[in-house]
């Protein structure tokens, strides 16, 4: 007799226990074979399947990525990723410049220092938290220093961005709990305040940072005002830190486990962009983004009602064995890796070529000097479902 099929959760990610969080394959691949569309308690839909997903990725004039879709407490709609066509494309069309491969490439150098700098405090002691030390602190540095913010600030910033994401953590009480939602309005209050007085200070004086080019930057001939400005702020902390620290701890997570793949970067760093991508569609850190649907329609057959939510599991498009034959195997040698870590369509992340820069120098310079490492003995990685970071990551290598 078959199993039964377990009932369609109001959260995908709820039922996850700490195992299925570190590692969600096999259970996404039962949900493509046995609910590829997943009705979910609270109205809409998750969609589990590569081609039900760019369904939706090809029409946000159907599925829009607005405010509705995910509310951070924001005042107002996040630039560019809670506004649609056709206004999304302006905001692009100013942004997108900014953080081109060629733009981004300049700043190897000093992402290349800045992690040799983290490595350096503890090289010689033979472990580190990997996370408290590296992963977390790396992207943070790098944004303050991009929006030409001081580095003693960085505290304050983990804390503005975790009050956004993990309100209930600070809290003590669950995601959306009136507590958590209260926390969760004071952070984003307190977002807006910090930007707006840095603001004034660069009206006054210009520096070499974003926010000096934002304010200097026009779309159709018309300025960014100064909210449009604490928008683009706003997105920019909450996306810019926490990603790329939970891409650095799932591949390092990764690689720690798996020795033999671990080796092959150590002993050809050429292979280190193609490890990337592949560590990137196969841990895919962000697992799931949200649309709302803004007219009937329906997809694979399914009934979708204007306003239902609508989950997009990037986690489990992205090993897809309809999309791709050998998706339960990692290959550091893929030729063609059309992943969606970092999601499709026109709201395909704007800053996905700085977050590859960061993710490749991190993952060439830490094996070029820290060649071997494991997982603590006896610790268990304990990971965050939705965003998949660790919070607690003891590593420990030999010493020279």
């Amino acid at each position: 007799m078959d199993s039964p099929t377990p009932p369609p959760p109001s959260d995908p990610f709820a039922a996850m226990d700490p195992e299925m969080a570190a590692h969600p394959q096999p259970l996404f691949k039962m949900l493509r074979e046995s609910m590829p569309v997943i009705p979910v308690d609270t109205g809409g839909v998750a969609l589990t399947r590569r081609v039900d997903v760019e369904e939706v990725f090809r029409h946000p004039e159907i599925f829009s990525s607005n405010a509705d879709a995910v509310d951070l407490q924001n005042i107002r709609p996040l630039i560019p990723l809670q506004i649609d066509p056709p206004e999304h494309k302006k905001y692009r069309k100013l942004l997108d410049p900014i953080f081109a491969p060629r733009e981004v490439a300049k700043l190897e150098e000093w992402l290349t220092e800045s992690v040799n700098e983290l490595i350096d405090h503890f090289v010689d002691q033979g472990e580190v938290d990997f996370s408290a030390e590296f992963s977390t602190l790396f992207p943070t540095r790098v944004f303050l220093g991009l929006l030409g913010l001081p580095v003693d600030e960085l505290p304050h910033f983990l804390a503005l961005k975790d009050g956004i994401i993990r309100p209930q953590v600070a809290v003590g009480s669950t995601y959306g709990s009136p507590e958590s939602l209260a926390h969760q309005k004071q952070t984003a209050e307190a977002i807006y305040a910090y930007f707006d007085k840095v603001l004034d200070q660069r009206e006054i004086e210009r520096q070499d940072d974003l926010l000096s080019r934002f304010l200097d930057a026009s779309v159709d001939d018309q300025e960014l005002t100064r909210e449009d400005i604490l928008d683009i702020c706003f997105l920019f902390l909450i996306a810019g830190l926490d990603t790329v620290t939970a891409s650095l701890d799932c591949m390092f997570a990764y690689l720690a486990e798996h020795p033999d793949q671990r080796r092959l970067l150590v002993d050809d760093p050429a292979l280190v962009p193609a490890a990337i991508e592949e560590l990137l569609r196969w841990e895919t850190p962000v697992m799931g983004v949200v649309r709302v649907a803004v007219q009937d329609t329906e997809i694979a057959g399914c009934p979708i009602h204007e306003g239902d939510m609508v989950m997009v599991m990037l986690s489990s498009v992205n090993t897809d064995e309809a999309d791709l034959p050998d998706a339960e195997v990692v290959r550091f040698d893929r030729e063609s890796n059309r992943h969606l870590a970092f999601g499709g369509g026109v709201h395909r992340c704007l800053g996905s070529h700085l977050a590859r820069l960061e993710l490749r120098v991190a993952m060439r310079e830490w094996h070029r000097r820290i060649p071997e490492y494991a997982v603590a003995e006896g610790h268990t990685l304990a990971y965050t479902s939705g965003i998949r970071s660790i919070d607690h990551f003891p590593m420990t290598f030999p010493t020279s």
